[in-house]
């Protein structure tokens, strides 16, 4: 469920931020994303931060450290971690701002070969033995007809799993991927196989969305099954959080995006 965003940062908040990084100048608060309650740009003498937090008794509030330990792993794809705050009742993340527009997925977009290069990157790095990262096959467990099926989507590559576009930011001819919150260990087609349904929900036919994971490195040599239990795994999936109290327009979309993936694997 989206996380109610608050329209200031706090002033306990404020206090252990310039106790850490000086004086702050401007805040613009932010309102797209979901998970945190604070989301803003900060604006310092030395340069502006992006900063997201929660407070420390939120249920969600170990995705703050979850982003915190994949930073370091996620070098030339994530923007970097400048400073980590756990003080005051808030836990606090203080981000290198990218200045760039969220990706485009729509057919015949310049940004979908950023994005492929991006997954591409992505796939070359192996999961951090040191971060307790959350499997595929437990994540998926519950949406799979046969619990053993969910051992097809098992390996040691780091994923980002969320490919909603406004993770995605266009950067001097880049993509950076943000909001690691979800990030998981598995197979590594299994990225490109959740840009699938994303594509589909922005206007791709089912044959050009899967012509574009197509191009992933690890797409090829993967079993036709596997593919095809994650794809109704995830029109499970969707299916479960469109059932949910008042699903908004896009949760409608990637549920669609997801149940014409699945019929199409069938």
């Amino acid at each position: 469920m989206p996380t109610h965003r608050l329209t200031e940062v706090p002033v306990d908040a404020l206090k252990e931020i310039e106790s850490v990084a000086g004086p702050v100048l401007d805040i613009e608060m932010l309102s797209a994303g979901y998970n945190s309650e604070i989301a803003a740009r900060l604006h310092f003498t030395d340069g502006t931060v992006f900063v997201k937090g929660l407070r420390q008794d939120h249920p969600r509030v170990w995705t703050q450290q979850r982003e915190a330990d994949i930073n370091p792993h996620a070098d030339g794809l994530a923007p970097a971690l400048r400073w980590h705050i756990r003080k005051a009742g808030w836990n606090l993340l203080g981000f290198e701002d990218l200045e760039g527009s969220h990706a485009d997925y729509s057919p015949g977009s310049p940004d979908l070969e950023l994005v492929l290069q991006a997954l591409w990157h992505l796939a070359a790095l192996g999961a951090p033995s040191s971060v307790d990262l959350k499997s595929m096959p437990a994540r998926m467990r519950g949406h799979v007809e046969d619990p053993d099926k969910a051992g097809l989507f098992a390996g040691s590559h780091l994923l980002h799993t969320d490919w909603n576009p406004h993770n995605v930011l266009i950067v001097d001819g880049r993509a950076r991927l943000v909001d690691w919150a979800w990030a998981s260990r598995g197979a590594s087609w299994i990225d490109p196989a959740l840009w699938v349904i994303w594509l589909i929900a922005s206007g791709h036919s089912v044959n050009s969305a899967e012509s574009l994971a197509g191009q992933h490195p690890a797409w090829g040599s993967t079993p036709v099954r596997s593919i095809d239990a994650f794809a109704q795994a995830q029109r499970r999936l969707w299916e479960t959080i469109a059932s949910a109290d008042e699903p908004d327009e896009w949760t409608h979309k990637l549920h669609a995006a997801a149940q014409a993936w699945a019929e199409r694997r069938q």
